[in-house]
């Protein structure tokens, strides 16, 4: 079963490796409503100090509706996490 399994290459199985692979040109993120007057969103930041637009968010896509709670979706900071061969490693 294990052999069958081919995991995302730019997932990293240890967060040493992720510090030493090419830095990342863009950050995917989740803008949260602090008083949910506003849906949650999803935001696109450039991270290239070499780009006219750097530090700024490219892209934002709004959720349909308020109270989608994404905070609540799961996601783990360490791709490590994400490896299904590397075990958890954060």
């Amino acid at each position: 079963m294990l052999e069958s399994l081919r995991p995302d290459p730019t997932f990293h199985p240890t967060p040493r490796l992720a510090m030493q692979a090419a830095r990342e040109r863009f950050c995917y993120t989740a803008l949260l409503s602090r008083d949910r007057a506003r849906p949650d969103a999803l935001a696109v930041v450039d991270l290239d100090a070499g780009s006219p637009t750097y530090g700024q968010v490219l892209h934002r896509l709004d959720m349909p509706n308020v109270g989608d709670e994404f905070h609540h979706f799961g996601w783990n900071a360490c791709s490590a996490a994400l490896h299904p061969m590397s075990g958890p490693a954060c």
